[in-house]
């Protein structure tokens, strides 16, 4: 492709990474073109201008290709600052939410580095890995929590620094439409990052549909929950204090696992299983199932993917199953704590589900509820680390060691 060819195509997607795609067929292309333009504007741009300078050295100059660069590079910077805004929208919706002196409730207070874009880390996002290792952050592989062989299985990570006791239990969704996924592909960063800091965080896979409909995957989801009741003090967790986070459809299990304890429809066999959680942390969930918001995405999300693939029911003729499944409507007096994350160019799912389900837990709830719309942000930004991601990793961060802080203080510990 030459030089031209190559400029278009950045402009392309650097301009559907501003302003995505409309329409709800396009959603998925203008999700992957745009999440990994957002996420790495800052290597494209890199790329771009390394492209331009070369070109403009060549003996015959293509005008029109670098023009497109000049435009690409001011429209990468654009979401480059855009994606660094993230640590002042995460702070603003905690402290709108906790109170201004939430940090004081902290073990330490964020430090200028805390707030910081890391670049340094983010030269290449994809070696994080390597990174947990070095920080001394252990994976317990497959450990079995239900009879459904790879499905049935979870990871538990910890460190060198994991108390013996005690330590606050993080579990993490993953996401895939409820069809696809596995444990080890989603919330690594957030993971690694807490695992570092002595928290127990346990990633569990689930049976997915079509080949097993809803609700396997909530039951799934509860199943793990009582697991970890039983069995985490062995690594160190405290069994009486869980949080849950996820991603996409992990962000629907994890919301409305929250909002469902002990919930008898979702806990065949294991009723008188206890499977509260204390908070929840729900990444660009979906909360709608049903089409109860009135909202056309919903709708057509619940009609074209939801009944046929995932549901395998009518929603005409099986509403209140749709309804049993839609955190929107399960939110009750007694819901947890909760910290919504959702970006406000999500193409997969409309960010005014998110806005619904935040009015519901800030009108019904008596618990504290955050919520952080990122600008710009598409589905899935949290994948790897980027300059939005890190920044949302330690707002979660902060965010989960305030409410560990306050659980703990409830209860007469101090540290």
């Amino acid at each position: 492709m030459g030089f031209l060819g190559r400029q278009l195509v950045t402009a392309a997607l650097t301009a559907n990474a501003i302003r995505p795609i409309p329409g709800f067929r396009a959603g998925i292309p203008a999700f992957f073109a745009g999440w990994l333009t957002g996420e790495l504007a800052p290597h494209l741009l890199g790329l771009t201008v390394a492209d331009a300078a070369a070109h403009a050295t060549a003996a015959r100059r293509d005008w029109r290709g670098l023009a497109l660069a000049g435009a690409s590079s001011a429209g990468l910077a654009f979401l480059i600052q855009q994606s660094r805004r993230a640590v002042d929208d995460a702070e603003d919706a905690l402290v709108e939410a906790l109170g201004v002196d939430y940090v004081e409730q902290l073990d330490a207070k964020p430090t200028p580095a805390d707030l910081a874009t890391p670049w340094r880390s983010l030269a290449n996002p994809f070696a994080f890995r390597r990174a947990a290792r070095r920080a001394g952050v252990e994976v317990h592989r497959d450990i079995p929590f239900a009879p459904y062989g790879r499905r049935g299985l979870l990871d538990i990570y910890t460190s060198e620094v994991t108390p013996a006791a005690g330590a606050p239990v993080l579990l993490q969704v993953h996401g895939g439409a409820w069809t696809i996924g596995t444990k080890d592909q989603q919330g690594l960063p957030l993971m690694q990052h807490l695992a570092a800091k002595g928290w127990v965080c346990v990633a569990v896979n689930y049976r997915l549909a079509p080949r097993d409909p809803w609700p396997a995957q909530i039951v799934d989801v509860k199943a793990a929950i009582a697991w970890i009741k039983d069995n985490i003090a062995a690594y160190g967790g405290d069994p009486g204090y869980v949080a849950i986070t996820g991603g996409s459809a992990g962000g629907h299990l994890a919301a409305l696992a929250a909002v469902t304890p002990n919930a008898p429809e979702f806990q065949p066999g294991f009723e008188s299983a206890d499977t509260s959680v204390q908070a929840a942390v729900p990444y660009y969930g979906v909360y709608d199932l049903a089409g109860a918001s009135g909202l056309r995405t919903a709708e057509l999300m619940r009609d074209r993917f939801l009944a046929p693939f995932v549901f395998r029911r009518s929603p005409a003729a099986d509403r209140e199953v749709f309804e049993q499944a839609s955190p929107l409507l399960r939110v009750t007096a007694d819901a947890p704590d909760f910290f919504v994350v959702h970006g406000s160019r999500d193409t997969l799912v409309d960010p005014a589900q998110a806005r619904a389900f935040v009015e519901a837990l800030r009108t019904t709830s008596k618990r504290t509820v955050a919520y952080a719309e990122l600008p710009g942000a598409q589905h899935a930004f949290d994948i790897f680390p980027s300059i939005r991601s890190q920044h949302l990793v330690r707002a979660t961060d902060r965010f989960l060691h305030w409410h560990w802080q306050r659980y703990r203080a409830e209860r007469g510990h101090f540290a």
